[in-house]
C-alpha cells in the first residue's frame, strides 16, 4: 500500500505509538504521520497541556469549541498537503474523516485498519507481561466471587460483586462490561445482568469478564453450576472442554486460523448439540478486546508467535442454558501456551 501519510485518532494504535491514551469524543484529536518529514497533529485545546507531556516533534494546530475545528484542519491542510491517507477503518468516525476532506478536498482516504493494527499483532515481552497481569487480577477476582455465590442472588449482585473484586485486586479499569447470566440467560452469548432474576439450583451460572492493566485487556470466561449439574448440563459442559482443548492441540505457528477453528468447531459438530453452535473459536486480544487474527473459517491467516486470541468454544441452547469457556492463549516458538490458568474442570458453586 502507498500512501502520503497515515492517520491516527484516539484508541489503541494511538496509544502504542504516543505512549499515553486519550479520549475518543466529540473533538477532533488527529495524529498525521507523513511517508517522509515530521508528523503533525490536530488536538483540542483543551488537551494542550496533556499533550505537552507526549513530547510530539512536530507541527500542533490546535483549536478551540468556540470556534470550531476547521481551521485547524484548514490549516494542517496549508503545512501538510496531502492526495492520500491511510486510516483505521474500524476507529476512525465519519466527522473526523469528512473535517479531512472538506479541508483537502481531493483527499484519497484508505481503510488500511488490517495494516494499521497488524503492526502490533505480534506482542512484545512487555505486552505479555502486561496482558498476564491482567489476567492475573481477572483469575483473583473471579475466586473471591464464586466463593461467595448463594442461591437467590440476581445476577446484578453477582455482576456488582465481580466489578468490585476486580478493582479490589488491582485493575485500572474494565476490560468490557462483564457479563453475568445464569439459567435461561446464559444462552445469550452477550447476555445482560437481570436484576429481577435469582438464581435457582441447577442453573448454569456464566462469566465473562476481564481486568484492564498497564493497557492491556484480559478475556476470559467460565461457566459453572449452581448447587447441583442435571446430565444434559455435564454432557455439554464436557463437550465444549474437549472442544477447547483441541483448539491448544490445534495451535502452533505456521497452522492458520481457519484450521484452530475448524480442529475446535469439529468436536462441536461432531456432538448431539452441533445446533447450539453460535459462535466463531476466538479472536485476538490486547490492547483491543477484540482484535486480529480472528479465529474463524475461512480466515487463512498464519498463526505467528507472539500472538495472543481467545479459545472460547461455546454451545447455547436458547430459552434453556449455555457454556463457554475461554481461555487467554500466547502462541510460542514450538505450540502454544495459556495465559490463563483457572480451573476448568466442570464446578458446582453455591451449595
Amino acid at each position: 500500500m502507498s500512501v502520503d501519510a497515515i492517520a491516527l485518532v484516539p484508541g489503541p494504535n494511538f496509544t502504542r505509538a504516543l505512549g499515553k491514551p486519550f479520549m475518543s469524543h466529540e473533538r477532533p484529536f488527529v495524529v498525521i504521520i507523513p511517508a517522509e518529514g515530521t508528523p503533525a497533529a490536530i488536538v483540542p485545546n483543551l488537551e494542550l497541556g496533556t499533550w505537552e507531556l507526549v513530547g510530539f516533534e512536530g507541527a500542533v494546530f490546535d483549536w478551540m469549541d468556540q470556534k470550531g475545528y476547521d481551521s485547524a484542519f484548514a490549516s494542517l491542510a496549508a503545512h501538510m498537503p496531502l492526495r492520500s491517507l491511510a486510516v483505521e477503518g474500524q476507529v476512525m468516525r465519519v466527522f473526523v474523516s469528512k473535517a479531512l476532506t472538506n479541508a483537502m478536498p481531493d483527499l484519497q482516504i484508505v481503510d488500511a485498519e488490517r495494516e494499521i493494527s497488524g503492526l502490533r499483532i505480534i506482542k512484545t515481552d512487555a505486552d505479555i507481561a502486561a496482558l498476564q497481569a491482567a489476567i492475573d487480577i481477572s483469575e483473583r477476582a473471579l475466586e473471591r466471587v464464586i466463593s461467595e455465590v448463594r442461591v437467590g442472588q440476581t445476577e446484578k449482585q453477582i455482576e456488582q460483586a465481580l466489578i468490585q473484586a476486580l478493582f479490589a485486586e488491582g485493575a485500572a479499569s474494565l476490560a468490557f462490561a462483564p457479563i453475568v447470566a445464569a439459567g435461561d440467560n446464559s444462552a445469550q452469548p452477550h447476555g445482560k445482568a437481570r436484576a429481577e432474576y435469582q438464581i435457582k439450583p441447577g442453573d448454569a451460572l456464566l462469566f465473562d469478564f476481564g481486568a484492564r492493566k498497564n493497557g492491556f485487556a484480559a478475556d476470559i470466561t467460565r461457566t459453572f453450576f449452581v448447587g447441583e449439574v442435571s446430565d444434559e448440563g455435564r454432557a455439554v459442559y464436557d463437550t465444549v472442554l474437549r472442544a477447547n482443548l483441541e483448539g491448544f492441540k490445534a495451535c502452533c505457528p505456521g497452522a492458520s486460523a481457519h484450521d484452530i477453528d475448524d480442529a475446535v468447531t469439529n468436536v462441536l459438530e461432531a456432538s448431539p448439540y452441533a445446533n447450539r453452535i453460535r459462535t466463531k473459536t476466538g479472536h485476538g486480544l490486547g490492547r483491543d478486546v477484540h482484535e486480529a487474527p480472528y479465529i474463524m473459517r475461512g480466515n487463512h491467516q498464519k498463526i505467528l508467535p507472539g500472538m495472543v486470541w481467545t479459545n472460547e468454544p461455546g454451545l447455547y441452547d436458547l430459552g434453556n442454558f449455555g457454556v463457554r469457556i475461554e481461555d487467554d492463549v500466547l502462541v510460542t516458538e514450538d505450540g502454544c501456551r495459556s495465559l490463563t490458568s483457572f480451573p476448568k474442570d466442570l464446578t458446582i458453586i453455591g451449595r
